[in-house]
């Protein structure tokens, strides 16, 4: 099964050398699952032919905000309204996420009480399930076809399921704690609140439920169905 990544964002320069860019995170993590992988940098307009390229497709996270009047957004926004129509296979993750419910109608915005970073748990289906976060934009308005199946107190709707054509998560299960470690140091200062960047570097070393999302994806993307 061949899988399109599009990457919406790139990794800090700092970075890069250690970790490929953020498709390169999402190869490595569904490595050994009986998946090919192309990937299309549509953050520099670089996009597919068209929702056929693929058997099933990933959009990655991204520093830009899905609400903003960019080129390469509106065209995005309209590729994945032409894979939801043909029922191929979709993930979304943190922006892929939000960029996701925008094109189909749902509402992001930055979440009045602040950022997300760090280790954060989720009643998943009553079950609760911990990842790496970092975001203030969120999806504040669940488009109509989308179901809730996830969430907290700062997030209400962190992953989302649209039948069996999209499955959509906020946190990051492709992150682990030297990419987060990372973030915090090249990226947060002065954006995130050193408190929050303070208590995410102390919590790094603690265990997150990066594989069990693994196995999620997989599912998803050979079934349409997540457990």
């Amino acid at each position: 099964m061949k899988i399109g990544i599009l990457q919406t964002g790139l990794v800090p320069t700092e970075l890069v050398g250690n970790t490929g860019e953020y498709h390169a995170f999402f190869e490595r993590m569904l490595a050994g699952r009986g998946f090919t992988f192309a990937h299309w940098s549509v953050v520099e307009d670089v996009f597919p032919d068209g929702p056929e390229d693929a058997d099933g497709w990933l959009i990655t996270g991204s520093r830009h905000g899905a609400y903003e009047e960019l080129p390469w957004i509106a065209k995005l926004e309209e590729l994945i309204r032409q894979i939801y129509a043909q029922g191929r296979p979709l993930i979304g993750v943190c922006f892929g996420h939000q960029v996701i419910a925008t094109a189909l109608g749902g509402r992001v915005e930055k979440f009045e009480g602040g950022w997300n970073v760090g280790r954060r748990t989720y009643d998943m289906n009553g079950q609760d399930v911990t990842l790496h976060a970092w975001h203030q934009d969120q999806v504040l308005e669940a488009p109509a076809d989308a179901r809730t199946i996830a969430s907290n107190a700062t997030c209400e709707h962190a992953a989302l399921i649209y039948g069996n054509r999209a499955f959509t998560v906020q946190a990051h299960p492709e992150y682990g704690p030297d990419y987060l470690d990372g973030l915090i140091r090249f990226r947060g200062k002065g954006i995130v609140p050193d408190r929050q960047l303070s208590e995410a570097q102390a919590d790094l070393g603690a265990p997150v439920d990066n594989a069990l999302f693994a196995d999620q994806f997989t599912q998803f993307f050979k079934t349409g169905q997540i457990s």
